[in-house]
Order: C-alpha cells, then structure tokens, then sequence
C-alpha cells in the first residue's frame, strides 16, 4: 500500500482556475445573474463627531438614474444593541449623532455606479460639531461622551470577565531587585484586502438571496434576518470567491445589511462595491492597542513579577474591536514564559474614529509584542543579551499542560526547542560578531537583530462544534461540505486530502462545497486559525463514518460480516478480508444506495473541547541608516510549530503571509487621524503598504509538536507567522540603535521615526 498522503508537499487545487479563467466573486455574480442590478452608494459622514440637526436629500433624489434616497428616518432602523454592552448601541444609517469620518447617514440607489454616487456626494447633513477624541487616554479621562446613555467612554473591561484590579504596583514589585516599565503603542492598522467588501442582494419569491464578499456567510445570515424584519427560512446568504479578508470580514457591516431592504424598496436587485478609499476609511480596522508595562525580578536575569495593563480602542462602536484586549490579551499575557507573579488588565474605550475588530491574530500579537518588548527592556537594564534572559524565563517542555500565572492552560509546547532551532539556523553568534565588527567600525549603517519567542491560542471552543458532511456521488466521486469559508488558504486542497486519506477516492474526484447557508446551514466561518483543528476535524470525522456506513453497504453487498469488510484505500474498493479478488467501489454503493431511496452520505458535528497553543521562534536581521534613518530588513528566519503538519506547502504559504503582514506592521503600516478625526491615510499613496521589493526571502525551519486535543495532532497556522515576525522586526530596528541610548521605539519603524530616536536620543 502507499504511504499517507498526509504530510506530503500536495499542490493547491485551487491555483489552476484562479491563475488561469479566476475565481468567482461578487462582481461576477452580479455580471452575469444580477444583470438588472441597481447600484448602491452611501453618503457618509464629513464630520467625527456632532448632532445631526437635518440630511438634505432632495438634490440627490433629483438627479439623473436615482431610484431612490434613503435614510435611518425613511427606513425606521433602529440601532442595534452590542452583545459587549447593550446600552452602546450601533446605527446602520447615523440618524442622531455621527461617530467617526465615513459613517453612512444616506444610501442612494441609482441605475450606475457613477449616478449613485454622484448623487451621494450631494447630500448635505447639517452636523454641530461636538469635540473629538482620538487619542485614547484623552477619551478616557473626557467628561465628553460617545455615547451619553453609558456614562463614560469605557465601554468594557476585564471586570466584566470577573477579573479584579490590578494591585498597587510599587507594593507589587517590592521585592524584585530590578524594575523596568515602558509604554508600548501598538498601532492602528488597515486590512487592505486586495478585494474590499461587496455584496449583492435581491428577493425571488419573498426569499432574500444575499451573496457577499464574507468570511462567514452563517454569522451574516442573523443580523441580515434581523434588519429585514423576516425568519431565518427568507434568508439565504451566499459566499463566492473572497479575495482576502484578514478578519476584517467576519462581522455582516451596516453596508451589507441593509441591501435587502433596499433591494426591497425598490423592487430591483441591487449591488454595493466600496471603493478602495471608502475600505481605508469604513473598513474596520485593526490592532490600536496601548499598553503600560512593569517587568521586575532578579539581577542575574530571572523574572518573578510582570503586569500588563492595557487601553484597548474601539474606535466609535462597541463590537468585536471591544473585547480584543480583554478577552484576547489578557490570557496570553504571560506568554512562553515562566512568571511566578503576573498580572494583565485591560479596558476598551470608544473614540471618533473607524471601529476595530480583528486583524490577523486578534488581541494574540499584541500580547506577544508587549512582553517580548518588555524582556528586552529588562534585558538592556541588565546588559545581558535578550537571548539569555529569554532562555533563562522559559516554560520547561511540557506535553501535557501548563497553565500560566494568569490562568490560561497550554496544552503542548517546547519554547526552547524552537529557539535553539532558529538560534541554529541564523547564526546568532556570527550575527552578533559581525555586528560588533560594525560598531567598531563606526559604520553609517548598523546591524540590528531581534529575537521573539511566542505561543498563541487557536481553534477556540465552539458549543455546537464544526459541520462536515460528505456524500459519494453515483459515479464514485465525492463532495465535501464544510462550515468554514476559504478565502486562499487552501481549504480545498487540505478538505480533499484528509477525506481522500481516509476513504481512498482521489483527490481530484472530491469537490468542496463552502459558503451557502442552505447547503451548509450550521458553520463557524473562518478566522482564529480554527479552520484545519474545526473544519478540517470535521471532514475527517465525517470520512471515518463515512468509511464505517460503507462497509455496512458492501457487508450486505459482499454477503459477510461488516467487520470483516476492509477498504483499500489505494484502489477505493471494499472487500473481504483475504479475498480482494471480489470486491465493491464508492460507486457502485452509491448506485445502489440511491436506488434504495438514500444516499451515501455522512453529517457529523466535530467538538474541539479546547483550544491549541501553537508556538515558535523568530529572528529579524535589520540594517539601519544611521544617518538617514532608513531601515533595509535583511533576513528573516522563521520556527512556527504548529503540530502536524497536513501540507507543508500550505504550511509554508501561510507563514509566508504572516510574516509579511507582521513585518509590514513593524516598518511601514500606521492608520492616522488629524486633531479633527480626519483620515490621512485614506488611500495606498499615503498608507505604507509593504510589497515584495522590502522583503526577503523567508528562512522557515518545520517543527511538529503535536497536540491531543484533537485526533491528528494539528494546530493553527494561519496567523502564527503574523505574531512571530512583528517584534521580531521592531526589536531589530531598536537593536541597532542601542549604542546611540534608544532603548524603545514605537511601531512603524519609518525612516522618519528613527531619526527623529536617534536625534532626540543624542540630544
């Protein structure tokens, strides 16, 4: 028999359609089925923040093509309450306030894209301005109130989670015989996916067909219901092609949501695009976390006492963005390290800017940024090398839990193993010794080198678990039915893989259904790297009792006793133990099974019960212009665990564009506002996008630890690379200028900022 094909470098069945006729997205759904669409454009707020007095919509309703204006006061939309907190609610169209730069207050509906937005450009709301807050310690501390039904701009904190405050700190860190504190800024990001939201809707028969450039078509099916007034039965939600998403489309947007009551309105399908400025400004955003750390323990480098208090932003709504620092970093506070004494709080405040919710990682890097900036710190205060206080703090291997000085419990880890490995395969010590042939030099251009160790939480525990359904067609092939929502992961590929694996149908006669809420009514999406330990258990659970129906089927076949059927999985044929010379195909019992009035199929729910810890190590290789500022990142040297290994191509791709995404935070990615709350990086001419010219070719090292949690040992991957690579870079930037006194330098690492460190540091 063959060996599995589980683990082996298998190439993307996806790749040959989208590198050749493309995928199918929303705009060619629209193109081709929705050929009457109208279009939808909405007016947005000019204004951070004010009270509405009036929206002057006539000109615009005037206008040639306009079908139709319409308002929150036209429509009678009511806000919605926050699961986080109820009291703050959100507005689908602004109808009494606006919160932030960009916040729909009209929709038009028009017969052309230009027509609808020409139109949109003419209405005039008459906003009073009130004061603006972007800077989130100020939003804190105003007596000026977002929302004035809450009574402050905290919105929601690790108390509501049962968690006490924070002791006094100097009580605290009494007995450490160093203490270092620091400020961390972990910035605003944009997820500028290459294609920004859109969606289409339109009624047949008083059923609402949405189709919607979306991470998870079941989540989006609710709130969709809900805004249109019907029972979960009148809406079906379709998800086509998604061309990225990053976290930023998991949440159904105000946008999205209303298209059905549009569509409704005026008795025409109608389609919303976004501009790519419009996704800049509106798109959720990611990240926008401040932090205050304190790190204490003794001269020879062990850490005992380390506290973490976090202001989380919100931007101007309460949603996902809310609970990132809360309920995502505040239990991976610790990190891999082994803290006897450590604390993590956080509070999220509403500000006037563009809601956050989460970006590849969610709460888990800014975790890792803050205490692998802080081990730095304690390092420099001791002048010992980051690498040897790291070393001397770490969790001992461990292959049956530990559970941190903040309560979360890991499940498998061995932190030292990944750091020996990337230790090994950069060359630390020929890195450092070139370095300090630079400095003696007095060379223009430093290297620096930065080195993070992480462990991040993945899969999360869902109550009603993961779906996977699989049905053997009459001809022997197979379709495959998963509640999670590829978006170039390469869930094909993996879904066909572990069902092939276990039910010998070929990879290429086995086709994955995704994304349709009536073919897969029960899904958990995709995001928090859950897919593979979810979706992909699933698939596999389904293929195990898929196998066992079978051999009822070929048992009564055969004429023999079920348990002495066995399936070859080279050939996919059923037989009786010893005598493979009479045997039964998949299509054959599927033939037979349909014409008995079934069909061969297999729907299983798969329960994680917990969540996996996925971890590793990284090394950033920088060279930075002292003169000028200028940072050139040089290597990038990558160990991510995550269990065993399904593909190692996909694997690879995955850690790929997380290390790109986590350097670009490091360099070049920064959302910013003026005073006012204006956006001044609305567009991909003023906001740093990194591209292939700043990168180098990534050095990965494969690592398998496996997990128990779940029956083939997988973990998450999907993000892991973005958690690694950021502080990596960042402590590489503050590597290099550590002869010059900076000790800290915020995210991004523009040539500017690090002039302006080295400048303010010589004087």
């Amino acid at each position: 028999m063959a060996g599995s094909i589980l683990g082996t470098r298998v190439q993307r069945k996806e790749d040959p359609k989208l590198l050749t006729t493309g995928g199918e997205y929303v705009d060619d759904i629209v193109d081709e089925r929705l050929a009457d669409a109208a279009h939808v454009a909405y007016a947005r707020s000019p204004i951070a923040h004010g009270t509405i007095g009036s929206i002057d919509i006539d000109e615009a309703a005037s206008m040639p093509g306009v079908i139709g204006v319409f308002t929150a006061e036209s429509l009678s939309l009511e806000p919605i309450p926050s699961s986080f907190n109820p009291v703050a609610a959100t507005a689908l169209l602004a109808h009494d306030k606006v919160r932030f730069v960009g916040e729909p207050i009209a929709a038009v509906v028009a017969e052309t894209q230009a027509q609808a937005v020409d139109a949109a450009e003419t209405i005039f709301a008459d906003i009073d301005p009130l004061p603006t807050l972007i800077d989130l310690e100020e939003a804190l501390a105003s007596e000026t109130l977002i929302f004035d039904e809450v009574g402050s701009n905290a919105v929601f904190s690790t108390s509501a989670l049962g968690m006490p405050d924070n002791s006094d700190t100097d009580e605290y860190f009494a007995d450490c015989e160093v203490v270092v504190t620091g400020r961390f800024l972990n910035q605003r990001v944009a997820p500028c996916p290459m294609e920004v939201r859109g969606a289409a809707a339109t009624w047949i028969d008083g059923r609402l067909y949405q189709w919607m450039s979306t991470q998870h078509a079941q989540g989006a099916k609710n709130p969709i219901t809900s805004a249109n007034g019907g029972d979960e039965d009148t809406v079906r939600v379709i998800t086509p092609d998604v061309g990225g998403g990053f976290g930023a489309k998991i949440d159904a947007n105000a946008e999205e949501i209303l298209l059905g009551r549009l569509s409704k309105e005026v008795d025409r399908p109608v389609k919303w695009r976004e501009t790519r400025s419009e996704s800049m400004m509106a798109m959720r955003h990611g990240r926008s976390q401040l932090q205050y750390v304190t790190i204490g323990g003794t001269r020879d480098g062990r850490v005992t006492h380390y506290q973490l208090n976090a202001i989380q932003d919100c931007g101007a709504y309460v949603a996902m963005g809310t609970v990132l620092g809360p309920v995502f970093t505040r239990p991976m506070a610790c990190g891999v390290y082994d803290i006897a004494n450590a604390e993590a709080q956080a509070v999220s405040v509403v500000t006037n800017t563009t809601p956050t919710t989460a970006y590849r990682g969610a709460g888990r890097p800014e975790a890792t940024a803050a205490i692998e900036r802080a081990m730095d710190l304690f390092a420099y205060e001791l002048e010992m090398d980051p690498v040897e206080v790291r070393r001397k703090n770490l969790i001992a291997k461990f292959d049956d839990g530990f559970t941190t000085a903040v309560g979360q419990t890991y499940d498998v880890g061995d932190y030292e193993g990944s750091l020996d490995a990337v230790l090994e395969a950069a060359d630390y010590a020929g890195l450092r010794a070139e370095q300090a042939n630079r400095l003696n030099s007095n060379s223009d251009k430093q290297l620096g080198i930065g080195v993070s160790i992480y462990v991040e939480v993945t899969g999360g525990v869902d109550p009603m678990g993961e779906a996977g359904r699989i049905e053997v067609n009459d001809d022997g092939t197979a379709s495959v039915y998963t509640g999670t929502s590829p978006q170039g992961q390469g869930h094909d590929t993996a879904w066909s893989m572990i069902a092939s694996e276990q039910t010998g149908i070929p990879m290429e006669n086995i086709t994955l259904v995704w994304g349709d809420t009536d073919t897969v009514p029960v899904g958990g999406g995709t995001m928090g790297s859950r897919s593979l330990q979810q979706g992909g258990m699933a698939v596999n659970q389904a293929a195990i009792e898929l196998v066992e129906k079978a051999k009822e089927l070929a048992a009564s076949k055969l004429e023999a006793d079920p348990a002495d059927i066995v399936l070859d999985t080279d050939s996919g044929a059923f037989h009786v133990a010893g005598t493979p010379a009479v045997a039964t195909t998949w299509a054959e019992l599927a033939t037979d099974a349909r014409a008995a009035g079934n069909a061969l199929d297999v729907e299983t729910r798969f329960e994680a019960g917990r969540p996996t810890f996925p971890f590793g190590a990284h090394v950033a290789v920088v060279e930075v212009d002292t003169i000028t500022g200028e940072v050139r990142h040089l290597r990038q040297v990558a160990c991510d665990d995550a269990g065993k290994v399904v593909n190692p191509l996909l694997l690879d791709g995955q850690i790929h564009g997380g290390i790109a995404q986590g350097v670009a935070q490091a360099l070049l990615e920064e959302v910013r506002y003026d005073e006012d709350g204006n956006p001044i990086t609305s567009n991909l001419a003023d906001y740093g996008m990194i591209s292939a010219a700043e990168l180098p070719s990534f050095e990965v090292i494969h690592m398998e630890t496996p997990t128990f949690v779940n029956p083939l040992g997988v973990k998450g991957i999907g993000e892991s690379g973005t958690i690694g690579s950021t502080p990596a870079v960042q402590s590489a930037v503050v590597d290099a200028l550590r002869h010059l006194g900076v000790r800290h330098l915020d995210m991004p690492a523009t040539a500017e900022k690090v002039w302006r460190a080295i400048e303010t540091a010589s004087a």
